[in-house]
């Protein structure tokens, strides 16, 4: 399930709003003290860490620290909402950017709840943090799609290493326990650190599957929950990225066609098809001499990504393809840079440490190869670089558990929203995690392609949110396995000087 850490934080920016020495007081467990990122510090936040377990099931053993962030209510006491717990992407995407999510709410919704936001076990400023191989999501990797038997040797040897360097580089016991459930009871205590009895949710991406388990484990401490572009339950996780190549590669063509109604301003061709010539060309042409030494197939294809996950991406993808065209390839090159950051793997690192672990995948390369064949006759852009990218999890050094059953019966209600054509959780997903909450309601965008972009502007979808979190109220609630409600998705971009 590969949501780029990058690309699940929803594009906003993480810098790390570690405690200023010296101002913390302790809060019921948490540290708190001032923040360093000045948006927090403008929107009031106070930021800290929370000592918890490393392994759950040994309470007063070694402990790591999670580090939250809170944007406390500012309404009278008597229309005080509780706290509320967003749960990031990924995984391994930071949650600390959602510190200032509450402003994106419209009327006066957010300011009746306790915003509270952190990072991950493993990630960003919690402690320690995972890296494994910082060096790993470097420039001219080896051709995504296996040519012959030397590239994909070329490949397993680069992942095994990888898988290799994690065991070597990290503790065990840590990498034994990120899972999704330690996740989900990293946030019961931050909940009992704050002193409530419950907790609501919003949750974005894998955090979608985090907020699923937590609801598990706990329901009667469930009070409302917000679900943007669900995690499938069924497939966790090996089949949901099978599913997630095609629905990915679909959401690539997608973004051809829209080129193509632009041809008088990109200049790369007026039909889809002609499109799709012109970036075979140049996978071709960077396959034989990797531009300036660096960008060759692969990082071509990484750079592409975004348009895959976000319509609001098209128009810089599209802008850096006609330079590549061009002859400059530097904005590809800041653009792959920009989705897998080379030289920081710690958003790779936890991803890996989590999906390895939450589930056992298929032992044996041959199961892999030949799904991954099958799947590519489908989705020839997406299906090999997303396979490369969760290899490592043949080789990864501590052992997988098993995943809980997700069965949300105790939540007395949720709202769940999703693009019906979201490329890195399918739609399909939405619609199961509606059946397994019986109270749940479904917003869906017809034909949107754009993953967890809840709280973004669309007055229809917003709206529905903020009366959510204000008052409980749901859209009715249909009979079968199908949206509750819907609302349009936004416009399509339209390039300057089309």
């Amino acid at each position: 399930m590969r949501t780029l850490a990058a690309l699940a934080a929803t594009a906003l920016v993480f810098i790390p709003a570690l405690v200023v020495p010296g101002t913390a007081t302790a809060t019921r467990g948490i540290d708190w003290g001032a923040c360093t990122d000045q948006s927090f510090v403008e929107a009031g936040a106070e930021c800290g860490h929370l000592s918890v377990p490393l392994d759950h099931d040994d309470p007063t053993g070694r402990q790591v620290q999670i580090a939250v962030s809170r944007v406390k209510h500012k309404v009278p006491s008597s229309q005080y909402q509780g706290v509320l717990v967003t749960v990031s992407g990924g995984p391994g995407g930071s949650g600390l950017p959602f510190t200032t999510l509450g402003s994106q709410v419209p009327g006066r919704a957010a300011e009746a709840y306790d915003w509270v936001s952190f990072d991950p076990r493993g990630v960003g400023a919690s402690k320690p943090a995972l890296s494994c191989d910082p060096g790993y999501m470097t420039h001219n990797r080896p051709h995504y799609v296996p040519r012959n038997q030397a590239d994909e040797a070329a490949w397993l040897a680069r992942t095994r290493k990888y898988a290799k360097d994690c065991g070597a580089k990290n503790d065990p016991a840590l990498l034994a326990n990120i899972k999704t459930t330690d996740n989900a009871r990293d946030i019961d205590l931050i909940r009992a650190a704050l002193g409530v009895r419950q907790v609501s949710l919003y949750a974005v991406s894998y955090g979608t599957y985090v907020a699923q388990v937590y609801s598990a484990l706990f329901p009667s401490r469930v009070r409302r929950l917000v679900m943007d572009s669900s995690v499938d339950p069924r497939d966790v996780f090996y089949r949901i990225n099978l599913n997630q190549n095609i629905a990915m590669n679909r959401n690539l063509r997608a973004w051809m066609d829209w080129v193509a109604r632009y041809d008088s301003v990109y200049h790369l061709g007026a039909t889809p098809s002609w499109v799709r010539q012109t970036y075979e060309a140049q996978l071709k042409k960077l396959a034989a001499a990797p531009a300036g030494g660096l960008v060759g197939p692969s990082e071509m294809a990484d750079a592409f990504i975004p348009a895959e996950y976000s319509q609001a991406s098209w128009t810089t993808v599209a802008e850096a393809f006609a330079s590549l065209v061009a002859g400059d390839w530097n904005p590809v090159k800041e653009l792959f840079e920009a989705v897998q950051g080379p030289g920081n793997d710690n958003g790779y690192a936890v991803y890996l440490a989590t999906q390895c672990t939450d589930v056992r995948w298929p032992a044996k390369w041959e199961q892999w190869r030949a799904d991954a064949w099958r799947t590519y006759r489908q989705a020839p852009d997406f299906t090999w670089l997303n396979t490369w990218y969760n290899a490592p999890c043949l080789d990864w050094p501590v052992q997988a558990g098993t995943p809980v059953n997700i069965d949300g019966t105790g939540v007395p209600s949720a709202l769940l929203v999703v693009e019906t054509e979201d490329g890195a959780e399918p739609f399909p997903g939405s619609i199961e995690v509606r059946k397994r909450f019986p109270g749940a309601s479904l917003v869906a965008l017809p034909g949107g392609t754009s993953h967890a972009t809840t709280l973004s502007g669309n007055t229809c979808v917003d709206s529905k949110i903020a009366d959510y979190l204000l008052s409980g109220a749901l859209p009715a609630r249909l009979q079968g396995d199908r949206p509750d409600t819907t609302c349009a998705p936004p416009p399509l971009p339209v390039p300057a000087g089309a």
